[in-house]
């Protein structure tokens, strides 16, 4: 069964942190793709600066085209809105149980409120969290600490956020180097985030 590392996210817009990672995730660990599960705009939320989904989609697409053990997920975009993690993990799991295993990907961040998910128990015991160091505040609770289904994964820690891309874009300051040469040729032909 192949090991499938979801990782979850608005990308709006992705940028080289994203790749770097989730390419370190495929090279130095036993997940053998990483799909970006791309995170439908909310209905109950609609935030000003987030794109429509597909144009997410097809930055993330357009980023990962050299990288074969890279794949962009729409799977989100068909499930019904508030999306909990664990509705995702379960259709994909009816969908396609037998051929893949689904673990995720997170950031120690969001290890320390993992607690807080809805049905973490029931995530935990079907899954695996592969977790990647930030730099951030609080404890990691000791229960995940040295849980069988947490695996720390030495990455590189990438201080990149797409919140400060857009930020900077929109004053004017060249923000190219951040981002893989075709999301920014799309954003830039879009006029995105100006």
């Amino acid at each position: 069964m192949k090991n499938i590392g979801l990782f979850f996210g608005t990308f709006n817009p992705i940028h080289i942190g994203h790749l770097v990672l989730a390419n370190h995730m495929v090279e130095f660990s036993d997940l053998e793709e990483v799909w970006f599960v791309i995170t439908p705009q909310s209905p109950f939320k609609t935030k000003q600066s987030l794109l429509y989904d597909h144009h997410r989609y097809q930055m993330v697409y357009e980023a990962i085209q050299e990288y074969p053990k890279l794949k962009a997920s729409k799977i989100e975009f068909e499930l019904p809105q508030p999306n909990y993690t664990i509705n995702t993990l379960v259709h994909l799991d009816e969908k396609y149980g037998g051929t893949y295993r689904f673990s995720l990907i997170m950031g120690e961040d969001n290890l320390k409120s993992f607690h807080k998910w809805k049905n973490y128990e029931t995530i935990l015991e079907n899954h695996s969290l592969y977790v990647y160091p930030r730099i951030s505040e609080g404890k990691i609770e000791q229960k995940f600490e040295d849980h069988p289904k947490v695996h720390r994964i030495e990455a590189p820690i990438m201080e990149i956020s797409s919140t400060f891309i857009r930020k900077q874009h929109r004053l004017g300051k060249n923000i190219r180097p951040l981002l893989p040469d075709s999301v920014w040729k799309y954003m830039d032909e879009m006029n995105f985030y100006r």
